[in-house]
Parts: structure tokens; sequence; C-alpha cells
């Protein structure tokens, strides 16, 4: 005879396993999740009940889950725009509708882990229907843990990419993937883990699979390869004057817009943002365009099983076509920016253009710098506030290059230099301080400039003799530095105390700067592509130290995608035919040396003008201090500057 106690027990099995056995109801994902899903203020601006009108165009790809004859759905999608809430609605609909054990699967195990605390638990807890499924994570043995959730009929399982372990084991009905372009090429040794994890829902009839990834690079995007194996929808608005159905992208956004500059800092007020119609060229303000008809429209109807979507964040009612702007001027000038801006906000694949200048525009670019009285050229020009040096160090010389700074990144190019000799011998480093540590660099009204400070690149085998005779001129603001590649590498970061070995003698401690070149590398060839004089632009002088040679040697590094290197695809490659790449290296040392120069520019400059008796030195205020606007010219009606 059982007892009491045991008989409660066996019901609370009994009652579990008939939970699990009893058929879905007659819902879609989306007349689920606005009937039982509720957003977390954890996750959400608007918690509560979930509104489908505020995301019209996820209803679509949530009623393609519940649709037998899809069991693939691809999303390529911004950000802003709720995609991931088109995941957790699917989610909560397998556990309390239809069960079966789930994979979802991130980039990495961090990303799992973040998820699932950051989501998925506080849908649980805020979702009654889930939350009487999924036991309390407090219970003993409840499986529920950071990575596992158990509930009748099913097991949600978190994992990363790289987990093999978990993509190629048990059978799962359900995979979902979440930002595809971001996962590693091969979980292990065993491949592709897209497939791996495919490969597990062989066994069921009814199986489900779900991508969902901002895009990343053209051509090697593997959420792009997906989209094209399936219906290729995508999302486009009514026009109110023709009445056509057009995708709100980014070449029909038109604007205009001011610049003002507030501490030699540029600053953007968009005035006016307007839709216009590639059909009829019909204007429309954003209120009135994300309150139109919209629909999905499919490229290839036709597709068998498998529903693709494209997504920007244009239609988003979080992102504002002004935010969108903004972040784009913002971006203008750092290929590392745009391409954020080109994924998560306009929605579209990032190609490398290849627009680095070449050395024959260059050259032709090259500018004179003026005359001094006596005929001599001059070695300031206007501008230049600040100078700073690069010194590369080879075993059998020198070769350095003084750069001048002024307002808004403006650099002009001072002197380029080689100083012969061995870095350990004595002479070589008294030759430096005559040519670069010690001189005066002058303009053309004799009011001269010493370099600032000086990276000296310590690579090679003469390591220790540099740190020693940096050490011995730290007075001059001379800094060893030591390059790392990677694009994860900071520019610049506080120096490292370094000790100086010699013989296997311990002669004292220096400064070390280390240095994230890759990203100098971009400043670079970023600022080389800017066309005016002005903030960013490189000025050269018309001489013989900045002829072909140097050219050759600045433009000698090319970024290409590598997409073997899932982690830090992009990668600096020489160019056929420029292996000497110092001038490169020299000026991005230079950069870096400014970069952490503690300096007051509109200081420097009352300075030089007290010098030259035009004011004194506590009463000069630069006339662009203040917030000012700037002209710019009107190319049309509607001005477009994408």
């Amino acid at each position: 005879m059982k007892t009491h106690h045991e008989i409660k027990k066996l019901n609370t099995v009994v009652r579990k396993l008939l939970i699990g056995m009893k058929p879905p109801e007659d819902l879609t994902v989306t007349e689920w999740a606005e009937q039982k899903r509720y957003l977390s203020t954890e996750s959400s601006a608007e918690p509560g009940l979930w509104h489908t009108s505020r995301t019209p165009y996820l209803k679509e790809p949530m009623d393609a889950f519940t649709d037998p004859k899809v069991r693939r759905i691809v999303m390529v999608a911004a950000s802003q725009v709720g995609k991931s809430e088109f995941e957790m609605n699917a989610i909560g609909y397998i556990i309390d509708q239809d069960p079966g054990s789930i994979l979802f699967v991130h980039p990495t195990t961090i990303d799992a882990k973040e998820f699932s605390k950051l989501r998925i638990a506080p849908m649980i807890r805020d979702c009654p229907s889930l939350r009487k499924k999924v036991v309390a994570p407090k219970s003993r043995d409840s499986g529920n843990t950071v990575l596992q959730k158990t509930y009748p009929g099913g097991i949600l399982t978190l994992c990363g990419s790289t987990e093999a372990h978990a993509l190629a084991s048990k059978p799962i009905r359900y995979v979902l993937g979440d930002e595809r372009d971001r996962w590693a090429l091969s979980a292990g040794n065993e491949g592709d883990p897209w497939e791996l994890a495919m490969a597990r829902q062989t066994t069921f009839y009814n199986a489900k699979a779900v991508e969902v990834s901002t895009p990343t690079i053209k051509n090697a995007s593997a959420i792009e390869a997906s989209y094209h194996e399936g219906t290729m929808e995508r999302w486009k608005s009514q026009c109110p004057h023709c009445g056509e159905y057009h995708e709100i992208c980014r070449e029909n956004i038109k604007y205009e817009y001011e610049t003002y500059e507030v501490h030699h800092k540029k600053t953007y007020k968009i005035t006016e943002v307007y839709y216009v119609c590639p059909g009829c060229g019909c204007v429309s303000d954003e209120p009135t365009m994300k309150r139109q008809p919209a629909r999905w429209q499919a490229d290839n109807p036709n597709a068998q099983g498998v529903r693709s979507f494209w997504l920007n964040a244009f239609v988003s009612q979080w992102a504002s076509w002004e935010s969108i702007i903004l972040k784009y001027l913002n971006a203008t000038g750092s290929t590392r920016k745009m391409q954020v801006v080109y994924n998560t906000c306009f929605g579209e694949l990032w190609e490398d253009r290849g627009d680095t200048q070449d050395e024959d525009s260059m050259l032709a670019r090259r500018e004179d710098y003026g005359k001094n009285a006596d005929g001599t050229p001059t070695e300031l020009p206007d501008g230049v506030l600040v100078l700073t040096a690069g010194l590369d160090t080879q075993n059998n010389r020198m070769e350095y290059e003084v750069v001048g700074h002024g307002y808004q990144g403006e650099t002009w190019g001072i002197e380029k230099g080689v100083v012969m000799g061995r870095p350990d011998d004595p002479e070589t480093w008294a030759k430096l301080d005559e040519m670069v540590f010690d001189r005066v660099f002058r303009f053309k009204d004799g009011i001269g400039l010493r370099v600032s400070m000086s990276f000296v690149d310590e690579g090679g085998q003469f390591a220790q003799h540099v740190r020693l005779n940096c050490q011995e001129r730290i007075g001059k603001k001379v800094f060893c530095i030591k390059g790392f590649g990677g694009q994860d590498k900071p520019y610049t970061s506080p120096p490292k105390q370094m000790r100086i070995l010699i013989d296997k003698h311990m002669l004292g401690t220096c400064w070390q700067y280390q240095l994230g070149v890759d990203s100098g590398k971009q400043i670079i060839m970023d600022n080389l592509n800017v066309k005016k004089p002005g903030a960013r632009y490189c000025h050269f002088p018309a001489r013989d130290d900045y002829g072909a040679a140097y050219f050759i040697g600045l433009l000698s590094e090319k970024l290409e995608y590598n997409p073997k290197k899932k982690a830090h695809p992009w990668e600096w490659v020489k160019l056929p035919g420029h292996e000497r790449n110092e001038p490169l290296d020299c000026r991005n040392y230079a950069l870096a040396a400014f970069e952490v120069l503690p300096v007051q520019l509109d200081a420097v400059e009352r300075r030089l003008l007290a010098a030259r008796g035009k004011a004194t030195a506590s009463a000069v205020q630069h006339p662009k201090s203040a917030a000012r606007k700037l002209q710019k010219p009107k190319l049309s009606k509607y001005y477009d500057d994408w």
C-alpha cells in the first residue's frame, strides 16, 4: 500500500508526462506571443505583453515556424529590429506548445551564457506559461542551469560554435543559430558548426532550423549564402503617392545637415530627412512611411522548404532615420566604423572598395611649403603646432620621419631621413640627436619647434640597445615601442616598465609603449583618402625625401579579408613590388607618439602667436574655438552624401 506522499509524488510525475504528451494548441508563433509572451524589463524598453504591431515585419518569419512546409528559416537583419525576439518567441512556443529538444548555438560560449542570463532566464521568469514548465533553478537537480533548461518533452541546450561535442552528439529536433556570421569556421577539427548541428536533425520529419545574423563581409558571409538558398524576401513599404511597394534603403533616404566645430571637433545637426520613392520620385517623411502598409516580397518564391528574409534598420520603431544618418556622418573617414554602420544600420554587406591612393596620385598632390628670405626651403608650413618623430630600426641603419600636427588631425610631412649605422653604435645615436631629437625646425619667420615626442621601434636583435639609448634620452621624450598586429589591439595604451639586459647584465629599466600597429595603418590609409586640406588631410612637401620611393613604402600594404581567420579576418599584407615598408612604419609610430602626447593645441598656438608679437600668451583665443556653422555645397535639392 503506497503512502500518501508516494502517491502525490507519482501524480506529479504523471502530470508532467501528460503535459509533454498534450497536443499543441492551434496557435501560430505570432498568436502564442500575443497571448503568452511578456517582455522583460532587462531586455525591453517597453515591458509587458508582446504586440506584433510594433514589429509587423516579424509576423511572417514567426508564422513560417509553424508552417509544416517550411523546414528552415533564415533572417538577415540589422540591429534594433527585434531579430532576437523572433528567436525568443520561437523558443517560448516550443517549450509551451510543441516541445522537443532545442540546440541554440552562439558564436562563443560566453555569448551563449550572456544570452541565457539576460534573455532566456527573464523570459521564463516573466511568462507564466513557461514558468510552470521550466523548473526553478534553485530546486535540487532541477535541470535548470545557465546552459541547459529542462522542460516536459525536451531540453534547451545553449553552446558556442566551437563546441564540437555539443554539436555532433544527440539527436535534436530544433536548431537555432544566433549571429551566424560570427561563428567559428570549424568546431574544433570536425568541420562547419552549422552542418554538424543540422546533421542532428536527420531523424526528425518535423525538424525546424533557424539562422539569424547581422550581415558582415560580401562574398564571405555565411548568412548571405543561406539567404540565397531560400525565398529571398525583402520588406517593402507602399508609397503613399503612387501605391507601389519598395524597400526603404540607403539610396532612397535623402537629408540635409549642418556641420559645426566645437573645440576643433566636428559635430552634425540633421535639419531635414525624407524618403524619395524610386518609382515616382515623390517625397514622404519618416512617420508617414513607418505607418504605410508594408509586406514581404520574394525574389525566389519557388524555393522549397526555406524562407529567407532580409531587413534593415530604416523600418525599426527604435532607430530613427536621423540617428542612423548621424552614425553614418560620425563614421565618415573610418573604415572600421563605417563597416559597423553598413552592417548594423543599413543591413548591408561590407565590401572592400580598394580605394587606397596610389603612388602617382600622392606624388601629384605634393606642395611647396614656401621659401625663407635666403631662398632656402621653409621647414615648417603654417598650421603646424606640434612635431613628433617615428623611427624604424634596421640592422645597419635607423630610418625616421618627423611629422607636423595641427587641428583636427591635419598633418604635414616635415622630413623623411636615414641615419646609417648599427643601432648599438653610440655614433648612430649621436647623429640621431643632431638630426631629430635635438634639432630645431623653423617656420618662415624664424620661430622654431623641437620634436615633442619620439617613438623608436625596438624590433630586431638590438632591442636592448634601443631600450638603453631611449632611457638615456628620457628627458627628450624618446621612448621605445613594440608593435603588435591584430584588430583587437588598441592603437596606444599606457607604457610598461621593461628591463634592460645587455651581455646578461641588467642596466636598469625603461618605459616601453606597446602599439596596435594595425589600427594605426587603418588610420593612415583613411587619412590618405581625404581629398581636401583641413581635418585629417595629409600634406607632403615637393622634395626628394618625399619622392616615389617614399610613397611606394607608405602604400606598401593593403588590408585584405582572410575568411580562414574567423576571430580576426582582416589582415595587412604587403603588395607585390612594395617590399620596403619603413615609411609606413615611421608614419605609424609618429602618429602614435602624438596620440599619447599630453598637449593642448590651443595653448601651443597662443605661445606661438605671443612669440611672434601678435598677442599675449594668455589672451589669445583661437577663432575656431567657438561653435560656427560651416557652409556646405548644395549638390541638389535632395542632398545625398552617403
